[in-house]
């Protein structure tokens, strides 16, 4: 049953031309547009294809919460009620959606830096970025997930364009880290999107993720987590 909705969602959102044009055309066209600019660093390249790969992904993942307001305003959550579908696998899976329409932005990002930018790395390397950054995304999704359980549609999609533009900008996913300055470096090091992009850009360089980052993505997945589960038993009509 749950594999049904899954597939039911996604075909749902992906059909969503304005999901598509926001998560995968504008960070694909921000991405060319930032990498030709006058510059010709490869490495620049690179690292902007992993932050821009890593926006269009968290644009997609957010936007699940804005799914989930509405269909609360509309009533389909309590229409799942009377199926055999317990709320816990209705939850579930929203965020394996979560998994599945974060794809075609990565996808998207990364086909541009390999064939219109020239980004060269060894096939093990492509899939690695790629997973990584899928894999990554979770904490993302169970964000926009706790915004639309708790939110009214119109507020989830306000809140939801903050938090992708906020977290996009002070992650460092639109400019290098290294021009901010040393106070918001500090706090960028904190945020979920900074060490997010951190773990891609590990992979280019041929690394391991670092501890670090993986401590603080790991923090920050639990607090989301915790933030969806008390968004979802508080909403009206999902128990």
């Amino acid at each position: 049953m749950i594999i049904e909705y899954v597939r039911l969602e996604v075909r749902r959102t992906l059909r969503d031309t304005g999901f598509a044009i926001s998560t995968v055309g504008v960070p694909v066209m921000m991405y060319l547009l930032f990498t030709n600019l006058g510059t010709d660093d490869d490495a620049f390249r690179t690292s902007a294809m992993v932050g821009m790969a890593a926006y269009g992904a968290l644009g997609a993942a957010l936007s699940l919460g804005t799914g989930v307001a509405e269909d609360r305003s509309t009533g389909w959550l309590r229409q799942l009620r009377i199926t055999p579908m317990t709320p816990r696998q209705v939850v579930t899976g929203r965020a394996l959606t979560g998994s599945v329409v974060v794809l075609p932005a990565i996808a998207g990002v990364l086909l541009a830096g390999g064939l219109a930018n020239g980004v060269r790395m060894a096939a093990g390397q492509w899939i690695l970025v790629a997973l990584t950054l899928w894999l990554g995304s979770l904490p993302f999704t169970l964000l926009g997930i706790g915004n639309g359980y708790r939110l009214t549609a119109q507020t989830t999609g306000v809140v939801n364009v903050a938090c992708n533009l906020g977290l996009a900008v002070v992650g460092g996913l639109w400019f290098p880290v290294a021009l901010f300055p040393d106070w918001l470096r500090t706090i960028s090091a904190y945020t979920p999107t900074n060490r997010f992009a951190e773990l891609g850009v590990a992979v280019t360089e041929g690394a391991a993720p670092g501890a670090a980052a993986l401590a603080v993505l790991t923090v920050w997945t639990v607090l989301f987590g915790a933030y969806a589960a008390v968004s979802y038993r508080r909403s009206p009509g999902t128990a």
